[in-house]
């Protein structure tokens, strides 16, 4: 799929691989190992950004995963997120769409929110924003709509 489809199609909270097309190369040659991982990853979609125009500049509409999180004793120290133009030439496939039912909580309202948990159900949800503190949260529950329109890899679910 390409950056649009997924920009188009996939829902918040999905689980999505990129790569870039190359043949995995073996783990004990690291260097070339963790140069392919920057093109051939997945991660949960957190965020889609529209275009947007900033005086003579126009930036393309794109979409930000999160891939992965390093700390210890159970507190994050370095989040890492991937953002993505639609002018991607990479491949994109929805490995996981959120569960219906499941609650997506978003760190604030309007366009530029951003998902910060999702959880099994409201409760669960309202739990882990008791611990977290987003004052300007907002939750959103996912529906059969949502994800039955939407495309895991590369068909339509």
């Amino acid at each position: 799929m390409s950056a649009h489809a997924i920009y188009d199609h996939a829902s918040i909270g999905s689980i999505i691989a990129w790569s870039d097309g190359t043949p995995r190369p073996p783990n004990r040659f690291t260097k070339k190992f963790a140069a392919w991982q920057t093109s051939n990853s997945s991660g949960r979609l957190t965020r889609k950004q529209p275009g947007r125009t900033m005086g003579n500049l126009s930036l393309s509409a794109s979409f930000t995963l999160h891939e992965a999180d390093f700390g210890g004793g159970g507190v994050v120290a370095i989040r890492v997120h991937r953002t993505f133009s639609l002018d991607s030439s990479l491949r994109f496939v929805v490995i996981e769409q959120p569960a219906i039912g499941s609650v997506r909580v978003f760190d604030r309202p309007g366009e530029d929110a951003e998902l910060v948990h999702l959880a099994p159900h409201r409760a669960a949800a309202e739990e882990w924003l008791s611990r977290h503190g987003y004052p300007r949260s907002v939750l959103d529950e996912v529906t059969a709509d949502e994800v039955g329109a939407a495309i895991v890899e590369g068909r339509a679910a």
